[in-house]
This record gives C-alpha cells, sequence and structure tokens, in this order.
C-alpha cells in the first residue's frame, strides 16, 4: 500500500505539470477568440439550428422559442456546473475498471495511462467551449455541424447513435449480471441450494425486466420526470466505489487474489484505453452545461471540467486499484461478479448498479432516438412542425426497434467486456477525433494577416488530437472486433 500511494502521489506531480500546460491553452484560446456564423457566409446552412437543436439537444436542456430575455432562465453555477459534469463521467463503466487495470498490466500501468489521457479529456473539453462560443451553437452535434460541415456533422450524430445504442445493450448486461447474483443469494438462502427453475434463467429476468420497466420508461416524448435519476446514480456510483475500497482493506476470508501482473507491454496498455475512454466520456453532454453556465466562459469552464475531471480520475482509480488488487488478474470484466453473492453490502451495491441502469437507458435511447430522427427529417427535408401528425407512430416505431436490437443482442453477448472494448473507440473520437476538428476548422477559418505562434500550437494541437484518436478508435476497434467479438 506504502510504494503504491508513493506511486500515486508521484502521478499526480506529473499531472500538475501537464495541467499547467492545459492551462496556457485556455489563455491562448480565450486570446485568440472568434465567433464563426457572425462572421463567415460559409456557414450560412446553419441558420435552422433552433430545429436541430430541439431535436438533438441533451435530455436535461430545455429547448424552443425563447425571447433575448429568457435565453438563460436558469443558470448553473460553478459546483452545480462541476456535479453535472462529474454526474456525466461517472457511470457503469466503473464496473469495468478493475478489469481494465489488470488488463493493462498492473497498477502502475493503469494510473499511468490514465493520468496521460486526463490532459487531453480535459482539453478537449476546453475545446468544445471554445468551438460553442465560436460557431454560436449549444450541443455537441450542432458545434459539428456548424464548424466541421455537414458530412463531419452527420459523421457525428451516426456516432453518437452507434455509441448510446452499444451503451444501452451495455445496461442490459450489466441487469443480467447483478440480477443473476441477487437470484442466486436469494434462492440458496431460501432453499440451500442454488436453484436452476425456468424463472431464474438469466435470459427470462433480462426480457420481464426490460419489457415490464425499461420500455414503459422509453417510449415518453419527454423524459423531464427522470430529473431526480442523476442524484441517484451519483449516490450508487459513490455506493460503489466506498464497498470495493473497503473490500480491499478488510477483505473476506473466502476471497483470494490471483496472480498480480507488474510487467506490461505497450499492447496490453493500448487495450485498456477503451474503459478509460468510455469512462471519461461525458463531451457530448459537456457543451449543454457550459451554456447553462452563469459566466460561460473558458477560464471558469477550465476550472469545472478539471476539478470534475479530477474527482472522477479518484473515484475510477480507487475504485480499479481496489478491485484489481482484491481479485488480481482473476477478476471479471463486472467488478461485482467476482464477490459472493451472500454479501450483504456488495448486494445493495448491485441493487443500486440495477436502478441507476433502468433509469439511465431511457435517457441514452432518447439521444439515439433523437438523432435518429433529427437525420431523419434532414432526409426527408421535413420540419417538426410539418410532421407532427406522424411523430407519435414513427417514435413509436424507433422505440420498439431500439429497444428489441439491444434486448436481442444482450441476451447473446456473455459480459460488458465485450461491448466496451467496442464502443470504447467511438468514444475516442468523441473526446479526441472530433474536437481536434472543431479546433483545427476553428482556427482555419479566422482571417489574419500574420498568424502568431498561438495560433500554429492550437492548430498542431488539434492535429495531434485528431491523430491520436484516430489511432486509439482504429486500434481499439479492430482488437475488438478480431479478438473481444471472436472469442
Amino acid at each position: 500500500m506504502l510504494s503504491s500511494c508513493k506511486g500515486n502521489a508521484l502521478g499526480f506531480s506529473r499531472h500538475a505539470t501537464w495541467t499547467r500546460f492545459g492551462l496556457g491553452l485556455i489563455v491562448a484560446m480565450a486570446q485568440n477568440n472568434a465567433g464563426i456564423n457572425s462572421d463567415y457566409e460559409d456557414w450560412s446552412w446553419s441558420t435552422d439550428a433552433g430545429e436541430r437543436a430541439r431535436l438533438l439537444q441533451s435530455p436535461c436542456v430545455e429547448v424552443g422559442p425563447r425571447s433575448a430575455e429568457e435565453q438563460r432562465p436558469a443558470a448553473t453555477s460553478i459546483l452545480g456546473a462541476i456535479f453535472i459534469v462529474v454526474n456525466a463521467a461517472l457511470g457503469a463503466g466503473l464496473l469495468n475498471f478493475p478489469a481494465a487495470f489488470s488488463m493493462a498490466g498492473g497498477v502502475a500501468a493503469g494510473i499511468a495511462m490514465q493520468m496521460c489521457m486526463l490532459v487531453f479529456i480535459i482539453g478537449g473539453l476546453v475545446i468544445l467551449a471554445y468551438c460553442s462560443q465560436a460557431s454560436n451553437e449549444s450541443t455537441y452535434q450542432e458545434v459539428v455541424w456548424a464548424v466541421c460541415g455537414k458530412v463531419t456533422g452527420i459523421l457525428c450524430e451516426i456516432a453518437i447513435a452507434v455509441y448510446t445504442f452499444g451503451t444501452c445493450i451495455a445496461f442490459l448486461i450489466i441487469i443480467g449480471d447483478q440480477q443473476d447474483k441477487i437470484i442466486a443469494a436469494l434462492m440458496t438462502k431460501s432453499t440451500g441450494a442454488e436453484s436452476s427453475h425456468w424463472y431464474a434463467d438469466r435470459k427470462f429476468t433480462i426480457s420481464i425486466t426490460a419489457f415490464l420497466v425499461i420500455l414503459p420508461l422509453s417510449v415518453p416524448k419527454e423524459i423531464g420526470f427522470q430529473k431526480y435519476a442523476s442524484c441517484l446514480s451519483v449516490v450508487g456510483t459513490w455506493y460503489v466505489t466506498a464497498v470495493i475500497v473497503a473490500k480491499y482493506i478488510w477483505p473476506d476470508q473466502e476471497v483470494v487474489p490471483k496472480e498480480i501482473p507488474t510487467s506490461p507491454s505497450w499492447m496490453s496498455v493500448f487495450n485498456s484505453m477503451p474503459t478509460i475512454c468510455f469512462g471519461f466520456q461525458c463531451h457530448v453532454s459537456s457543451v449543454p452545461v457550459f451554456n447553462s453556465m452563469k459566466r460561460p466562459e473558458l477560464k471558469p469552464w477550465g476550472a469545472v471540467v478539471t476539478a470534475a475531471m479530477i474527482i472522477a480520475l479518484f473515484v475510477y482509480t480507487g475504485t480499479g486499484v481496489c478491485g484489481f488488487l482484491t481479485f488480481g488478474s482473476g477478476v471479471d470484466q463486472d467488478v461485482l461478479l467476482s464477490y459472493p453473492s451472500s454479501d450483504i453490502p456488495v448486494a445493495i451495491a448491485r441493487v443500486f448498479i440495477i436502478v441507476c441502469v433502468l433509469t439511465s437507458y431511457p435517457i441514452l435511447h432518447f439521444c439515439g432516438r433523437a438523432v435518429l430522427e433529427g437525420l431523419w427529417l434532414r432526409y426527408k427535408e421535413e420540419t417538426v412542425e410539418e410532421d407532427v401528425v406522424r411523430e407519435r407512430r414513427r417514435r413509436l416505431l424507433q422505440t420498439v426497434s431500439w429497444f428489441l436490437l439491444t434486448l436481442l443482442l444482450a441476451l447473446f453477448i456473455p459480459d460488458i467486456g465485450r461491448v466496451i472494448s467496442l464502443i470504447g473507440g467511438l468514444a475516442a473520437c468523441f473526446i479526441f477525433v472530433f474536437p481536434g476538428l472543431c479546433l483545427i476548422h476553428t482556427k482555419l477559418s479566422e482571417i489574419q494577416e500574420a498568424r502568431p505562434a498561438s495560433w500554429w500550437a492550437l492548430v498542431s494541437y488539434g492535429i495531434f488530437m485528431v491523430t491520436l484518436g484516430a489511432f486509439i478508435f482504429g486500434q481499439t476497434t479492430a482488437h475488438a472486433v478480431f479478438v473481444d467479438l471472436a472469442k
């Protein structure tokens, strides 16, 4: 434990250096801020932004025709923004972090990978805020559309739809994992042996839970009734982390860790990237949060995302390190599956996770459905107002199709690791590729007689982010397709 604490201290010292670099990036952007839509006619096609925003807006932000005085009816404080960003970052990916540390080759490699990626994760969040100001758009998709053009905007929306679809599959798998353990504990307690009855079968329990709870929550047009789910999700995440840390400090006698790897390889380290990207990906939700702040400026936003990502780093690192050291290389892809079914605190954690996932699936489905709806309306060249009559029928068809496909795939995919390894590559696109492209296009659109060193530095940084993101996406997707899915 002492050596691991020293390693953490050294890592955070190095991270402070990178943080100073990130703050320099924020200052450079603030000094070079420029409006895009207001100065250049090349983006005149974005005048339908109100329609697209209403379709593609984050579910926690209401969009509609508002007067200038009502532009910011409920501004978010800095502390509130930190809470929202932390909540967007923390989620079910937490359960896969101990397995990611095992895959990376040990504690040192896992922490080092997180620390190195954190500076780019924070940088991507700042870039999106900068480009949001420059383009006068208030959602992730709208920023990409306005800054990078139609083709990149469509690719971004398709990526979001695929990402939310894959995450919904992972959520259903998590429900089945946790229900298996809870049912096994209840059956063992009542009969003295694990049951093999049909009603305890995994496929039946996932299906009945999905049809009775998730489908009814996914059908409504609006999801404002789930506004309190975020608080429950945060409580559940922190409780899971607390249980995993406590179980490492005071381990159960029957839990014996397997071999703990300490010599990572480059390939093993890169294979842990999907989980890290999936865990820290909050970029799609960050743009509406930035625009809802009392002071939507780069310097306060830089402080918000830095604080939020450090909090997320502590939670993910605590869970990953303690879960990995408790079970070693034998840790499951879902760390809660490694604990005995009869463990009461862990059983409570499983209930928390189930409730959080049940409320999160409809929100993610809403985001994916909104993107598909926007793409369909653009393809048909229709506006929202012209298509109200057929909206309900189309929404029901989209919801039922989405639900059945995710359920079918979840029933036959064995663990969340397979899904995260695939959609983690898309998370890298949201963190690196699209923000990098936005930064490059924004800087290239500036008309300057002499381009200072800061301009070249920002363009070079954008090119590096795109290159890094493309490499992570290609490497992780290839590994997921040819290795994980082939098993």
